[in-house]
């Protein structure tokens, strides 16, 4: 058997942790916060520190005789994680730092599309100062603007007029505030269309896509309220979108690995691990949003549990760089909802108990992974983020979403989750808007 290290603690984590187990891995997990379902994959052959430690990280996977390694959040990978356990010896399922600056710098992202002539990039310039600032708004016209800071942001940083900055002079405070805080960002056009995600596996030349996803950032149903991390994602059993065609997704594949070459032709080294492109689908075509250097979360919690194969063999092909197609996925649907505590994601109620009837999930046929909770004396209780994802697998979307709503059900405590997500409704509102701007 194969010891297998995961790296994170959230509930993408969970999802990567339990396909390791499911294909035969021994897992081991080093986490910042002990997450109870990767405590339990592992049998307790964990270490709570924190996750840009390298040298603790190396001595636990020395001490375990660890065969490979897993990172699944972002910031262990933009600060280098990859490289210095590569360098003892320990092979990674992730980029190595020049290579994960896809997510860890959006300008560097940019500059790199632009360069290499990538068709869905947009209009967009980097700032370090004001200057020129209110010159690149008036070009681009204040309606159209999206302000985003460069670095990782978490999902929340990035600030759209008409939903947070509503004036020039919002917008050029943001900006302003950006500047004092000496962080560099850039002004890009605002996009009007569908978002999806499509996560790939990319073994330093080539590429493979997993089915197509949607993800909520809004906090509240109908798509209001603040930003999150993500409330929630849903797939269908087609691996599409009703307003995403296979010729779209072609397109967006095809882009992913020009970015891959580009990488490799711009940095010298190879991208390797998983790579996610958000994308969006506009009257003007498919366009970029931004690239991600792992999988999603909520929406690996999509895709990993429909893989029909071996995913330490996988693992093992991006590492060794011979990623083939000799493993698919389940024609089926998923729906995601996350519970969060009450109050998120402004002024969450956090050490609240969470109670979870775990026999009644497997007999609807729910699945649930552990986000920001933890464990004490056999009792789970709420933190400040995202508590847990229930997930919903079914022959069609409808039949999904109602096995994730009821499994949410099963789970008690000061908690809520956004009851429209995979709904046909909100899907409906989507195929419209799309329409809409396609006519």
């Amino acid at each position: 058997m194969q010891n297998v290290l995961i790296i994170g603690h959230g509930a993408r984590e969970h999802v990567i942790g339990e396909s390791l187990v499911n294909s035969g891995a021994n897992l081991y997990a080093f986490m910042s916060s002990k997450n109870a379902g990767l405590e339990d994959l592992s049998n307790g052959r964990i270490k709570v520190h924190s996750e840009t430690d390298f040298k603790e990280i190396i001595d636990f996977s020395n001490e375990s005789n660890i065969d490979f390694a897993v990172i699944g959040p972002e910031a262990p990978l933009v600060v280098g994680i990859v490289d210095a356990l590569e360098r003892n010896g320990i092979p990674c399922v992730g980029p190595s730092i020049e290579a994960a600056q896809l997510e860890g710098s959006k300008i560097f992202t940019r500059t790199l599309l632009e360069k290499y002539k990538i068709t869905s990039n947009i209009k967009s310039k980097s700032f370090k100062s004001m200057q020129d600032v209110e010159s690149y708004i008036k070009d681009l016209n204040e309606e159209n603007i999206v302000v985003k800071p460069d670095g990782l942001t978490g999902g929340k940083g990035v600030k759209v007029y008409g939903d947070h900055l509503f004036s020039k002079r919002d917008i050029l405070d943001y900006c302003q505030a950006l500047v004092n805080q000496k962080a560099s960002f850039l002004l890009e056009e605002k996009l009007e269309g569908e978002e999806f995600t499509l996560q790939t596996f990319v073994d330093g030349k080539n590429v493979i896509g997993t089915p197509l996803v949607q993800d909520h950032k809004r906090a509240y149903e109908g798509d209001t309220g603040p930003n999150t991390g993500g409330m929630g994602s849903y797939s269908m059993e087609d691996h599409l979108m009703p307003f995403i065609n296979q010729n779209d997704i072609n397109l967006a594949l095809e882009d992913i690995k020009k970015t891959v070459a580009a990488v490799k032709a711009e940095t010298g080294v190879k991208y390797k691990g998983f790579l996610y492109g958000g994308f969006m689908k506009t009257a003007e075509g498919l366009k970029l949003i931004e690239f991600n250097s792992r999988l999603g979360d909520p929406e690996a919690m999509n895709v990993l549990p429909l893989l029909n194969g071996n995913f330490v063999d996988i693992c093992w092909s991006i590492i060794n760089g011979n990623l083939s197609q000799n493993f698919n996925f389940k024609n089926q649907a998923t729906v995601c909802k996350y519970l969060a505590p009450e109050g998120y994601p402004v002024n969450p109620k956090k050490d609240q108990q969470i109670k979870i009837d775990g026999e009644k999930l497997k007999t609807i046929g729910a699945k649930y992974y552990y986000a920001s909770v933890y464990r004490e004396n056999n009792n789970i209780y709420t933190t400040s983020s995202r508590a847990m994802g229930i997930l919903g697998i079914a022959d069609d979307l409808q039949k999904a979403e109602q096995i994730a709503e009821e499994g949410v059900k099963c789970v008690e405590g000061q908690l809520f989750h956004r009851k429209d997500i995979g709904t046909l409704k909100l899907l409906q509102k989507r195929i419209e808007h799309m329409n809409s701007l396609l006519i």
